[in-house]
């Protein structure tokens, strides 16, 4: 698995260097990131592992720096206020797609419920497969939501159902799949992609995909 991880990570990283060749330029370049091609299709990066987790044994814990630590059911997250957004996409291999058209729970929400400490500034969400990313808890608060559903069907397990989260403003590897916890933190701690020399901010407008 190790050795797999590092050739994927490899893959990855000539993909956000290079571009792909022969791709036709995209329109509304307004929109288009710099160093991005629009696709209509949704590709798929993972680590190689895509769990399968039932909807009804999914569940979502929120801890660290909160007032109230909670563990989400199925049941209790779609209970939950449903905001349905629409919103690009872009991926740090070079590739983006507009209008994502997503059905979940915004982060801000799950807030109002745990209650975030006053020195909490950030957050690691943590995914099945072993996956962290961090965010500055404004930029979650900002930027993030936890989708069920893309395009009017539920979220399918490529691409990190149940419940994955999802960022339009940075890059996508920001967005957890299968996510299943999110802690709040008094200082940042990178995750995945992070360690592995990926930009903390990531923001694509400044080609930001290497710190």
């Amino acid at each position: 698995m190790a050795d797999f991880n590092e050739k994927l990570i490899q893959g990855k990283e000539r993909l956000a260097k290079t571009g792909r060749s022969g791709v036709p330029a995209a329109t509304g370049k307004d929109r288009l990131p710099p160093g991005q091609h629009e696709v209509k299709n949704w590709p798929v990066l993972d680590l190689g592992i895509q769990p399968d987790i039932p909807r009804e044994q999914w569940s979502l814990t929120i801890d660290g720096l909160v007032g109230n630590p909670r563990s989400f059911t199925w049941n209790d997250f779609m209970a939950l206020p449903q905001a349905e957004l629409v919103r690009d996409f872009h991926c740090v291999t070079t590739w983006s797609r507009y209008d994502n058209h997503w059905v979940g729970v915004e982060f801000k929400t799950i807030c109002d419920i745990v209650k975030p400490a006053p020195d909490a500034t950030h957050i690691v969400c943590a995914s099945a497969d072993g996956y962290t990313t961090n965010l500055p808890l404004a930029v979650a608060l900002d930027d993030l939501l936890l989708v069920h559903s893309w395009e009017g069907q539920p979220l399918t397990r490529e691409h990190g159902g149940p419940v994955r989260g999802v960022v339009s403003k940075i890059y996508a590897w920001k967005g957890a799949k299968w996510i299943n916890a999110i802690t709040f933190l008094p200082v940042d701690q990178p995750g995945f992609w992070e360690v592995c020399g990926y930009s903390n901010t990531a923001d694509p407008w400044k080609e930001e995909r290497y710190s």
